[in-house]
């Protein structure tokens, strides 16, 4: 009577928990920015026509790399002094 029973749950359980990941799982729409074209079903997208830029200005600062300092240690059986990195 209570294997029955606890299969019972089981069986509602994991239908339950496949039902839930099926709404989970499933493909929903885009809702694209193209998708509001003319007509029915024809999206056209935007034509953005630009030159490309003549110069690309630098940053006006360049901050030096930061160097960190690694102290003396044992590495492989071997004394490695301090150094920086």
């Amino acid at each position: 009577m209570t294997s029955s029973r606890n299969t019972r749950a089981l069986t509602t359980c994991a239908t339950l928990g496949l039902a839930a990941l099926a709404v989970v799982v499933a493909p929903r729409p885009a809702h694209a920015w193209w998708q509001h074209g003319w007509g029915i079903g024809v999206y056209v997208a935007p034509v953005v026509v630009a030159p490309p830029p003549v110069y690309y200005a630098p940053p006006p600062y360049y901050p030096a790399p930061v160097r960190a300092w690694i102290p003396a240690h044992w590495q492989g059986g071997y004394w490695v002094p301090g150094h920086w990195s």
